[in-house]
């Protein structure tokens, strides 16, 4: 190898030179075209370097997208988190404006031939779900002064039922359908005494029956039937329901009536007891 060099090193080094002119004269001529060598080198690399781009741009475009996506999302969230404490605050204020109106409806169609000294509202927070009675829970009992046989009434003054048992913010009220209600009852047309009563047969179908009817008191389709207050345990002039028809008992020898309650047992959200009441004569 060292005799090639040391025979040939002139000519290789004549080579070199003629290379470099011609290298120089090409450009020179070429005024800022690229050499043969970069526009192969670049010729090469050009689509790698496209290709590289390309991935970049379309990994920033998908970071971009899904970082928007998840902003859209968290503003989605935040959006439904609002809007569902707006309803919750419509929901209070219906609620509100509800019990008001029925705390209206109370004052205002309060019987004005009787006093009554204390009301306590209370809210219906269950219902008896046996066939064997029918009972509503209260949200009221003891600590507020509720006492077992108070009245208990709807906003318009139509009974719903007697207190029978009471605990310390709690009492269950017998509602006048069950089997177990008894209290004195009055026909307002004639003015006829008679008892109100629970009967089984008649639970089932949301009813109660009148009873030791007076004689001739020919009732009729409709006949308005309140609480007559005989005895002072329970206030008078309550509605307790109409007149639907007359039956003859099983005996064939008395008859009663079919009441229906005025109130609406199935539905009732608030009601009012009657804590303590004062008989006007």
């Amino acid at each position: 190898m060292k005799d090639f060099f040391r025979r040939n090193g002139l000519l290789i080094l004549i080579a070199a030179i003629l290379l470099a002119l011609v290298t120089a004269v090409v450009s020179a001529l070429l005024g800022g075209v690229a050499d043969p060598f970069s526009n192969l080198a670049n010729v090469l690399t050009t689509p790698v370097r496209g290709a590289i781009n390309a991935v970049v741009n379309w990994t920033e475009e998908r970071y971009s997208d899904a970082f928007e996506q998840e902003q859209l999302k968290q503003e989605n969230e935040e959006l439904k988190k609002r809007l569902a404490e707006l309803e919750e605050k419509e929901r209070e204020y219906e609620a509100a404006l509800q019990e008001n109106e029925r705390l209206r409806n109370v004052i205002d169609l309060r019987p004005k031939e009787r006093s009554f000294d204390e009301l306590e509202s209370a809210m219906v927070t269950a219902r008896s779900a046996s066939n064997w009675a029918s009972t509503l829970t209260l949200s009221k009992g003891s600590a507020q002064g509720v006492e077992a046989d108070d009245c208990v009434v709807d906003g318009y003054w139509n009974l719903v039922g007697i207190v029978a048992e009471v605990g310390e913010n709690w009492c269950t009220v017998r509602t006048l359908i069950d089997s177990d209600t008894e209290l004195g009852g009055q026909i307002s047309r004639t003015g006829g005494a008679a008892i109100l009563e629970g009967d089984f047969a008649l639970m089932g179908e949301g009813k109660l029956k009148l009873t030791f009817l007076p004689e001739n008191s020919q009732l009729m389709s409709g006949d308005l039937v309140t609480t007559s207050g005989r005895g002072g345990v329970y206030p008078s002039g309550l509605v307790a329901g109409h007149v639907e028809e007359v039956r003859t008992d099983a005996s064939g020898i008395s008859q009663y009536a079919v009441i229906v309650p005025e109130t609406d047992l199935d539905n009732l959200k608030q009601v009012f007891i009657i804590k303590d009441f004062t008989i006007v004569e």
